[in-house]
């Protein structure tokens, strides 16, 4: 089992930033993992924001996020980071951090360069981020 542990959310005002962080620990078949972000609004469906694979470092993005949000990762420390600039009250949501190791297929997930096709099956507990006006 992977645990991962979500912060950094908080309230923010529009065209502010913030940092969430999203740190791994047990089972992390030797950080052979695809870590994402994931946000739901009130009334809404969850979705994909952002991931990033950690074989090869590759990432995804949601389009609607137009470049305003930024992946990284610390190998020592099995984390992952999601910078967050030029909020907007549409970003408020609850955010999750996920990790996946294999598809829906059960094949190792770095076969597959779609994330959208991976077994997200652990999850963080979320962070609230709120933006005002």
């Amino acid at each position: 089992q992977v645990q991962l542990v979500e912060s950094g959310g908080g309230l923010v005002q529009a065209g502010g930033s913030l940092k969430l962080t999203c740190a791994a620990s047990g089972r992390t078949f030797g950080r052979d993992l695809a870590m994402g972000w994931f946000r739901q609004a009130p009334g809404q469906e969850r979705v994909m924001v952002a991931t990033i694979r950690w074989n090869d470092g590759s990432t995804f993005y949601a389009d609607s996020l137009e470049g305003r949000f930024t992946l990284s990762r610390d190998d020592a420390e099995n984390t992952v980071y999601l910078q967050m600039n030029s909020l907007k009250p549409e970003d408020t949501a609850v955010y999750h951090c996920a990790a996946a190791h294999r598809t829906f297929f059960k094949r190792p997930y770095y076969l597959t360069p779609s994330p959208f096709s991976y077994e997200w099956d652990a999850w963080g507990q979320g962070t609230q981020v709120t933006v005002s006006l």
